[in-house]
């Protein structure tokens, strides 16, 4: 079985989106579902301990040259999900894209339209893309 395309996911989300029409119900839910993923992501370094978050200051190369800057930027991350962490993660990333699916409904704008714009812009801006 092939993976649905984002038309037809779009078109699932408008079909299951009943009790949240209201542009002001899926911003609340859609805000509520970044908190989820954030949440998520904290208990599975505070709780399970599948991964480790180790912070400091970023030291940035004043060398224009982005082959060393990749090497020495980190990511702070270390480990890897556990099945069990990976499963809740997945699920409320989930959810959040239902509600952004939700959103772009509601406002008439196709998501794979916002995809392919970030798509186009990335590639064209390169690096000066990077926020």
């Amino acid at each position: 079985m092939s993976a649905p395309t984002l038309d037809q996911f779009q078109q699932q989300v408008s079909e299951l989106l009943l009790r949240h029409r209201s542009l002001l119900d899926v911003l609340s839910k859609f805000g509520q579902s970044g908190a989820s993923v954030n949440r998520a992501v904290s208990k599975a370094i505070t709780d399970c301990g599948c991964i480790e978050l180790n912070a400091r200051k970023q030291n940035y190369s004043a060398e224009p040259d982005l082959e060393k800057a990749k090497s020495t930027l980190q990511s702070h991350l270390s480990g890897e999900l556990c099945e069990h962490c990976r499963d809740v993660l997945k699920a409320e990333l989930g959810r959040n894209l239902f509600y952004t699916t939700a959103m772009c409904n509601l406002l008439e704008i196709k998501l794979d339209d916002v995809i392919a714009d970030e798509y186009d812009k990335c590639k064209a801006l390169g690096l000066f893309n990077l926020t």
